[in-house]
């Protein structure tokens, strides 16, 4: 496995991953295009045998100090090989940034978990945040 940056051209493969991902929460066609595209974010992909295995999107904000992980999935055929560990790490090693946020479903437990043992902290939840009504929680932590 190797991580390296994503560009426009990983525009398909990034659909399949996030319907495969995040099914109903997948992002819209527009938002992966600005994921892919504008100058600030940070992309990186995760490449096992040629093909893309999960996918980090991370949004420097220096001017307030932190830093929001925007989207981080892997390919359900990749998990449980630390590919999502090392793609987390290598997003936040780019932020350049004090602190970093992220947003997870409060039933994600396993992804609760990596965070967690990444030294995030939960910090607040949202109410109802997703499309189905399920609440988001937000974790923070000091890089």
């Amino acid at each position: 496995m190797e991580i390296v940056p994503a560009n426009i051209f990983d525009l398909n493969a990034l659909r399949k991953l996030e319907k495969a991902c995040f099914d109903k929460d997948a992002w819209p066609l527009f938002d992966l295009f600005a994921v892919l595209t504008f100058p600030e974010v940070i992309r990186l992909k995760a490449v096992v045998d040629g093909q893309m295995a999960g996918f980090v999107g991370g949004d420097p904000r220096p001017r307030e100090g932190w830093g929001w992980i925007a989207t981080i999935g892997v390919d359900p055929r990749f998990q449980r090989r630390g590919i999502g560990r090392a793609l987390l790490r290598a997003c936040e090693a780019k932020l350049g940034v004090p602190r970093s946020r992220l947003t997870v479903r409060i039933s994600n437990i396993a992804a609760i978990s990596l965070y967690e043992q990444e030294g995030y902290a939960t910090t607040e939840i949202w109410s109802r945040y997703y499309s189905d009504g399920e609440d988001g929680m937000v974790m923070e932590k000091n890089l």
